[in-house]
């Protein structure tokens, strides 16, 4: 690729991020009543900086299959707060223990870890909330079928066949250390990270109108770019600094975590990610409407720096 689609690439994608912030504070809850503390958390959390990449997947995966209405912001919004959640739990001192996320304190170092736990309740609970609002905007029956069907999408992949169940099996992984095998660390990363980014991009491709078999290969792209995502961030933990990943690094060794790096090695690490990123990119030009910004933002996992 050459350097002035990468320069053209990065403004674009500037704007989009910038994009996606005014919508999320759009879809802050206020910080008032008694309740305020846990809400300023919750806030600090979500304002904490970061690619708001499964947002922006969600809305461009949507642009593939002709654009979703307004209800996508409302899913957008609910997804970031998931994910947002997730992170706060696995900072805490009971999960990976980290001080430090996108290079500021984490939630539980500000306001203690009881906070810490309700803020991550609170954004789960938030996110269903807002993602249920996005029935107000519906005008025709299938409007309501799509929203249904993208509210179930959510729950399945933040849940216990999804994310949690990939968290579930990642804790029990380090009591097994050396015992894990493939499969498990493949399951960890597929469900820990890959799903969140599946419910992304299904979720734009249900609401924008996507037939059921367009919505399988959105489903096995998003498994591509997930798992390669993981990768790379497991390569990132070995081979970045705190200044350039803004949180620790080696935190993986440090907890005894088998990751695909120290079970396969650096090398194929790096050819994992680009043969994943390359089979991602193929799915999505298979559709009648490209979206090279899109293509150009999953073949970025592959030189990501943080």
């Amino acid at each position: 690729m050459k350097m002035v689609d990468w320069m053209n690439f990065n403004e674009e994608m500037t704007d989009k991020i910038r994009q996606i912030e005014e919508m999320i504070q759009l879809h802050l809850p206020k910080e008032e009543g008694y309740q305020r503390t846990v809400i300023e958390a919750m806030n600090y959390a979500v304002l904490g900086g970061g690619k708001r990449l499964r947002p922006m997947l969600m809305a461009e995966t949507a642009a593939v299959f002709g654009g979703a209405g307004e209800s996508l912001a409302y899913f957008m919004m609910a997804l970031e707060c998931i994910h947002t959640y997730s992170l706060v739990h696995d900072d805490l001192p009971a999960m990976d223990n980290d001080d430090y996320r996108r290079g500021r304190k984490t939630v539980h170092i500000v306001y203690g870890e009881g906070m810490a736990v309700l803020a991550g309740d609170g954004l789960l609970n938030f996110a269903f909330e807002t993602a249920a609002a996005a029935f107000h905007m519906a005008s025709e029956p299938q409007d309501c079928q799509r929203i249904a069907k993208a509210v179930q999408i959510l729950g399945n992949k933040a849940g216990i066949y999804g994310m949690i169940g990939g968290q579930c099996a990642d804790l029990k992984a380090e009591e097994m250390g050396e015992d894990v095998t493939k499969d498990m660390l493949l399951y960890i990363h597929e469900h820990k990270t890959a799903a969140l980014i599946q419910a992304a991009m299904m979720i734009g491709a249900v609401l924008a109108g996507a037939d059921d078999e367009a919505v399988l290969q959105i489903e096995k792209c998003a498994y591509n770019i997930g798992i390669a995502f993981q990768i790379q961030d497991d390569i990132l933990d070995v081979t970045s600094s705190l200044e350039v990943l803004g949180k620790p690094v080696g935190s993986d060794e440090k907890n005894n975590k088998l990751t695909y790096v120290s079970m396969h090695g650096l090398e194929e690490s790096r050819k994992q990610v680009e043969e994943l990123s390359r089979e991602a990119i193929a799915i999505l030009q298979s559709f009648s409407r490209r979206n090279f910004f899109l293509e150009q933002l999953v073949e970025q996992l592959i030189y990501r720096e943080k």
